[in-house]
């Protein structure tokens, strides 16, 4: 693994904690003060999944010297590129980790899963005590429709069941998409795609 400032190994589904007002379907199924950003079980309807037009899937002008296929993901900037060849590439926007949790490094994808299943870890069993154990994948796991992970680490880009959070720094290391554009990525990608991470600093 060839990654620099890779943090401990907690969950990529995020904490939101800045989220004042949960969505509604939320309420009342977990305590509020506990709600951030990881509602197992919630689905959210077509329209909270269409997103701004500045995040939406687009092929944009993009100069790289990575040769088509790679992923590159630019943290500061919220979007990961599919670079094309010929100067463009396929953009997607995305939701990042947030402060504390941002890392930059190059990596393969060693494993694509359809539906995967979700594993909250002890350190955020303790933060939010009533989340499931476990979660089979399907509609409303946090981990979305599709997962791509990273080399050995436990890191993943996924989709989501919180589509507000893309544009965002929310997760614990992971790269958030629509389900959407991860069902896209998903099949556009192989095995052993070269991806990029880098975190630009703010100008």
């Amino acid at each position: 693994m060839n990654a620099s400032r890779l943090l401990p190994l907690v969950t990529c589904v995020a904490a939101f904690a800045a989220m004042a007002i949960p969505p509604a379907a939320a309420q009342g199924r977990y305590p509020t003060q506990y709600v951030d950003g990881d509602q197992p079980g919630y689905v959210p309807s077509e329209a909270e999944e269409e997103l701004p037009p500045e995040f939406k899937r687009t092929t944009v002008f993009y100069r790289t010297t990575e040769a088509p296929g790679t992923i590159i993901v630019s943290t500061s900037e919220r979007f990961l590129y599919v670079v094309q060849g010929n100067g463009r590439a396929l953009r997607y926007g995305i939701g990042v980790g947030r402060e504390g949790f941002q890392w930059q490094g190059l990596l393969k994808i060693s494993r694509k899963q359809a539906l995967a299943a979700w594993r909250p870890p002890p350190e955020m069993i303790q933060r939010q005590p009533y989340l499931p154990r476990f979660m089979a994948g399907g509609p409303g796991n946090p981990m979305g429709a599709r997962a791509l992970y990273l080399g050995s680490t436990v890191y993943r880009i996924h989709g989501t069941n919180q589509p507000q959070t893309i544009g965002t720094a929310v997760s614990s290391g992971c790269f958030r998409l629509v389900n959407a554009d991860i069902m896209d990525l998903y099949e556009r990608i192989p095995v052993g795609t070269k991806v990029v991470v880098r975190q630009k600093p703010q100008i």
